[in-house]
């Protein structure tokens, strides 16, 4: 196999050459492409660190492309056949649905940790499909199921890789061919983690258990989670497991938006200095745009990002109030993000069967109308694999200056939602928009506040992380204003999504 630094830089090449002798040394030589059972009781953990730019996704790429190469099997989260002993297996994964999708796109087939925590039960006469899709069995004869289905299926597969996307794809839904959820009780193989600057201790402590071999994916210069005293776990695993990455890579050379999070790195800049960048940068490149207000038709697919959850709320109230939507219900196509699950422990199966699903906390979310049962809603979960469901949704919407919520919509329990207009800058972590707002207003204030984080002034954090969630086109929003919407709010460019639609009433 051809060692793959031909397009690296140096730093990648060394990281890659690093992250392969950590591979050898658990039984799979990817220079090679050769294979050994995996050694009880050792394990190994190493972080690949590096800003934005840097290389991270290209070098996590080319590190799969070369385990699969080497005929390490990829695990997916949708559904696992019968286990040999000698196999071995890789799981790519981050802790949010738009950070898996965000590799997805990049042909990395990567779900969420909550996905690969669970694991799905299939009904056995399911199953028999699920094992021919996989290249586990042969064609089945599945009583209900015509041939034409199954080549549905069988294509749907082929070109997607995803088991309840390809049954569904044959007219079934998810209640018909997933019984339930349980957590993962045997270890898996290699992790590689996305986002990894996201993680929590206990999260790791999970990872930890699953995989012997853990190779970390993260930027430093990103807000630690929230309760972690700006730590992240990266801090943990010691320097010479730490493996960083410094050179621009190519690719993001001339990158306006990059230029300007990587000016944040100069100790001497202050605010008003940097504004003045962002200005300059504008006024040389349409990638960035110095607004003079927030654009509410953007608002509807990517939320503005911002510092104070006072300034949020506003921000909602004012698109809400710009759409015309009503105080007691929901418009199809308003936003939403998922707050968590309310249920009793009773009913864990049902937790995690939502989870599974991509109802995570954080997770982005739109809305688009009621359910057939009440207190249900139709959802569009966006960067989940299967996005369309319907599920139990306790969906609360803060209004200013109020303690209490007012609630359009309360199953008993269930999923909760909050607004998505507008999202705190902790909150988008791990997420890309095409363009995203930042209301620079926040980051003022943020910055007279003096506040610092690890040592490193909290407004420059925040900018860091706000700005480079913007993929295309960054909008540096200088005044506390909403200009109205140009388009109806709507759902028409979610309709490709609609035939697999996922429902969740059978759990209640």
């Amino acid at each position: 196999m051809q060692h793959p630094a031909l397009i690296f830089s140096d730093d990648q090449a060394e990281a890659w050459d690093r992250v392969a002798d950590q591979l050898r040394g658990m039984g799979v030589d990817i220079v090679e492409g050769t294979l050994t059972p995996a050694a009880e009781g050792k394990s190994t953990v190493l972080g690949v660190m590096g800003k934005a730019g840097s290389g991270k996704t290209m070098l996590l790429a080319s590190l799969y492309k070369a385990l699969q190469g080497a005929g390490v099997e990829i695990v997916s989260g949708d559904y696992e056949g019968k286990k040999r002993k000698d196999r071995r297996t890789l799981a790519i994964l981050a802790p949010t649905n738009k950070a898996a999708s965000v590799l997805r796109m990049r042909g990395v087939p990567a779900t969420t940790i909550h996905r690969i925590l669970y694991t799905p039960v299939y009904d056995p006469q399911y199953e028999r499909i699920a094992d021919w899709l996989t290249g586990n069995g042969t064609r089945p004869e599945v009583e209900g199921l015509t041939e034409q289905a199954l080549d549905r299926a069988k294509a749907f597969y082929d070109g997607n890789a995803s088991v309840p996307g390809a049954l569904a794809a044959a007219g079934l839904r998810g209640s018909d061919f997933i019984q339930g959820w349980k957590r993962r009780e045997e270890p898996l193989d290699i992790g590689f983690i996305d986002e990894s600057s996201m993680l929590d201790d206990r999260q790791f402590d999970d990872l930890r258990e699953i995989f012997p071999t853990l190779v970390l994916f993260g930027d430093p210069a990103q807000l630690a989670p929230v309760n972690q005293s700006g730590q992240m776990v990266f801090d943990k695993l010691g320097r010479e497991r730490q493996l960083h990455l410094s050179r621009i890579h190519r690719q993001a050379e001339g990158n306006p938006i990059l230029d300007l999070a990587h000016a944040l790195a100069d100790p001497d800049l202050t605010f008003d200095q940097f504004e003045r960048m962002v200005e300059q940068a504008a006024r040389s490149d349409d990638r960035v745009v110095m607004a003079e207000r927030v654009d509410a038709t953007l608002m509807a697919r990517s939320p503005v990002l911002v510092w104070r959850n006072a300034t949020r709320i506003r921000l909602i109230h004012a698109f809400r109030s710009a759409y015309g939507a009503p105080e007691d219900a929901l418009l199809p196509g308003e936003p939403l993000i998922c707050d968590g699950i309310e249920l009793p422990l009773k009913h864990r199966k049902k937790r995690i069967d939502l989870e599974a699903r991509g109802l995570i906390k954080g997770a982005q979310v739109i809305y688009l109308g009621p359910g057939t049962r009440p207190g249900f809603a139709r959802l569009h979960v966006i960067g989940a694999e299967e996005p369309q469901l319907s599920a139990a949704s306790i969906i609360k919407i803060e209004k200013p200056d109020e303690e209490e919520p007012f609630i359009p919509q309360a199953a008993t329990m269930g999923a909760t939602f909050l607004h998505g207009a507008a999202v705190t800058i902790h909150k988008a972590q791990g997420s890309q928009w095409p363009e995203v707002q930042v209301f620079a207003p926040d980051l003022w204030a943020a910055a007279q506040a003096g506040r610092s984080e690890a040592g490193i002034p909290l407004w420059k954090r925040l900018a860091y992380v706000a700005i480079t969630r913007a993929e295309k086109r960054l909008h540096w929003v200088i005044r506390n204003r909403l200009a109205r919407p140009q388009v109806p709010l709507g759902i028409e460019d979610l309709r490709a999504h609609s035939g697999a639609v996922l429902s969740l009433q059978s759990q209640d």
